[in-house]
């Protein structure tokens, strides 16, 4: 990946611009350069354990701490500061908005309103107004979809190739830009969202159930998908969410099902619907299982014919059992009627019945419930968590039936959840969302693009993920030195470098802004006293506000929730 800074990058790191005020008694000493942070931060991220760990106690019951008695133990950790870390794992990051409302509600209420977010939570007007604009919304993804069928095909019929490459170009332009509308409505509400839990899980379930916009004509679809396959069920029952996008257009067109018929058997989908959705890779099934659950699928697909249009012409027995629901349909004469056994029992329904029988024995068979709980508790409390918590998840998500609000108290009440505040490495999105949240909350940006260049050269754009294993959550993935330097020129962009662009409004050129006050938040007040000694000394050698946003934002204290 690269890594390189211009010299005029360079100069902005290491030294004041004009246009940069000093900050109030901020020191002469020497500005750290580039290399100098890059070194200190990269130490507090390979010794992350040497931060101060935040204890559960110190949010449920806070304790005052003493400051004379030198660095705080873990007993003293000051409330404030409990509450950042609380607010950072289980949102996109800590605000001042939100650190302000959980000192008012209380842990207790928050945690509550988290996990059982108001129906159509309000976003700021000027959000709204930015998302209502838009082609996703304005228009039902089967309308785009088709059209863009529809123009693709007539792209032949051009009589020059010269204006066929300039139909092509224009039909390419408007598919990449559907996808761009479902990136900026997604930060849109990571950012401003007050349903913070549902849209950080949104994410979580959409790489869980990876889809990867580049193919074929998923550009169309991946705003629906998101919309109406995952984030309603986002919080909800497992069993609900796996049936939404097992028959959802975009899933179905992503791992070829679409292809997958009686006589001419397609694997793909039942592959990765039992190895990454589900059951997990040992998970105990056998590659009879795989392809009986192929043969359960022949015949669900993807329809592009227009929605007024009848009918396929099919023999009478199965005309009466063909069913189409926007996109999706069910073609009967594509199915596999006989027969199947799944996990060592017959399957007793047929058709359509069929595979909801089938999701029904997946969803709620032991080795879901300890992978999906396993997957859910490394994003929230860590690469290894431990053995107790993983059968008191997996339990949970029995009793439950697999409701996925039940199994996150579970994972919140935990002593693992709460001894892994602070511990946990951001992951690009929640490195670049938890930005852009401490800086931006109060004005609402008016061009989400250069955020979602940043995703871009950090290696995790939205929806951007080819293979469907979804981006890696292990801090492994995230920690190597190209990494490393590529966020500290992010930091720069969300320091201060990237403000006026972050508010350039389409078309107009970009306005003066001044660098986000992150030290003036009372979010960064309350993790203040966390910060460890030479991240102190960075700050205070910064010779502008932007400087010391770029350093902050380069910190351990940071970098890791």
């Amino acid at each position: 990946m690269p890594s390189s800074v211009n010299a005029a990058d360079s100069a902005a790191i290491t030294g004041p611009r004009p246009e940069d005020p000093p900050l109030h008694g901020a020191p002469t000493a020497p500005a750290l350069g580039r290399r100098q942070w890059l070194a200190t931060a990269a130490a507090g991220l390979y010794g992350a354990a040497a931060l101060p760990l935040v204890p559960w106690a110190s949010v449920l019951a806070p304790r005052q701490a003493h400051a004379a008695e030198g660095p705080s133990p873990e007993a003293a950790m000051p409330a404030a500061a409990a509450h950042v870390r609380l607010l950072d794992r289980l949102t996109w990051g800590a605000n001042a908005a939100a650190l302000g409302q959980l000192q008012r509600s209380g842990v207790q209420a928050t945690v509550a309103a988290l996990l059982r977010p108001a129906p159509q939570a309000p976003l700021p007007p000027e959000a709204q107004a930015q998302i209502d604009a838009m082609d996703i919304t304005r228009t039902p993804m089967e309308t785009l979809a088709i059209g863009l069928q529809a123009r693709q095909q007539a792209i032949k019929n051009e009589p020059t190739e010269d204006a066929r490459k300039a139909a092509q170009d224009a039909y390419q332009k408007d598919m990449r830009a559907l996808q761009r509308q479902a990136e900026r409505r997604f930060l849109l509400r990571a950012v401003y969202s007050p349903a913070q839990l549902q849209e950080k899980l949104t994410w979580f379930w959409m790489n869980h159930f990876s889809v990867f916009a580049g193919k074929a004509d998923i550009r169309a679809m991946v705003a629906d998908y998101e919309d109406r396959a995952i984030r309603p069920h986002a919080l909800g029952r497992f069993r609900d969410l796996l049936g939404a996008t097992v028959r959802h257009p975009a899933m179905l067109r992503y791992l070829d099902n679409a292809q997958n018929a009686a006589g001419r058997i397609n694997e793909n989908y039942a592959r990765e619907l039992m190895e990454l959705h589900t059951l997990g890779v040992d998970g105990g099934y056998s590659q009879r299982d795989v392809q009986e659950m192929a043969r359960v699928l022949t015949g669900h697909g993807v329809s592009l014919r227009p929605l007024n249009e009848p009918p396929p012409k099919l023999k009478p027995e199965w005309a009466r059992l063909y069913v189409r629901h926007g996109l999706y349909e069910f073609n009967p004469q594509r199915h596999d009627w006989n027969p199947k056994e799944l996990l060592g029992q017959p399957l007793q329904g047929q058709g359509m019945a069929e595979l909801d029988e089938a999701l029904d024995r997946l969803a709620r068979a032991p080795a879901t419930a300890r992978f999906v709980t396993r997957k859910l508790a490394a994003y929230l409390v860590g690469d290894a968590p431990p053995p107790a918590l993983l059968q008191a998840l997996a339990e949970r998500f029995r009793q439950t039936d697999g409701h996925i609000g039940a199994v996150l108290q579970t994972l919140i009440a935990s002593d693992a959840f709460q001894a892994s505040l602070g511990k946990r490495l951001r992951d690009p999105v929640q490195y670049v969302m938890a930005g852009l949240r401490l800086g931006y909350s109060d004005q609402v940006l008016a061009n989400a693009d250069p955020a979602l260049g940043w995703l871009q050269r950090l290696a995790e754009p939205l929806y951007g993920r080819a293979t469907p294993d979804g981006y890696p959550l292990d801090a492994a993935a995230w920690t190597s030195s190209g990494q490393m330097a590529v966020r500290f020129e992010v930091a720069r962009g969300l320091g201060g470098a990237g403000t006026n662009a972050l508010y350039r409004a389409e078309g107009a050129p970009p306005p003066k802004m001044p660098p986000p006050a992150i030290a003036q938040s009372s979010a960064f007040k309350a993790l203040e006293p966390l910060l460890v000694p030479a991240t102190r000394v960075a700050l205070a050698r910064a010779t502008s506000p932007a400087e010391w946003n770029t350093f902050l934002l380069s910190a351990p204290e940071f970098m890791y929730a």
